[in-house]
């Protein structure tokens, strides 16, 4: 009877943990934040013709997760603050404390997320999601 009520006891904190793992992690938002600054770095660079060498993402400070569905699976609005360090050839960029703002949502098979970006500049109510393969 001991043996039956510990495996029961051990198999639901099993199952709550695992549920855990389902939010997003402070590691998932650097990395949505790094592959957002990337597709912003690249357009700056062709714009203004710029040649950015790196950038750091330290010190991420998560504020709120708002679950939500976005095209029928679920996602989160996360929110918070993070460090970031940028460095071209001449010099190096630093700010603190900057407000970040990602869409993150994991796949129905759970073992992947992705980041989601609108579309800007539209005039439908309903927007349009780029989605881009964190992990």
């Amino acid at each position: 009877m001991i043996r039956f009520v510990f495996t029961a006891i051990l198999l639901i904190l099993v199952t709550a943990c695992s549920s855990i793992a389902l939010l997003p992690t402070p590691e998932l938002v650097q990395k949505a934040i790094a592959l957002q600054l990337e597709q912003t770095q690249q357009q700056l660079n062709q714009q203004l013709d710029l040649n950015f060498q790196k950038f750091n993402i330290q010190r991420i400070s998560i504020t709120q997760e708002q679950p939500l569905t976005i095209e029928n699976l679920p996602a989160y609005r996360v929110q918070g603050n993070y460090d970031f360090t940028i460095k071209s050839q001449k010099r190096s960029f630093n700010q603190v404390q900057k407000p970040f703002e990602v869409y993150l949502q994991i796949q129905k098979e759970g073992k992947s997320w992705r980041l989601l970006i609108p579309e800007k500049n539209r005039q439908n109510s309903q927007p349009k999601w780029h989605s881009y393969l964190i992990i």
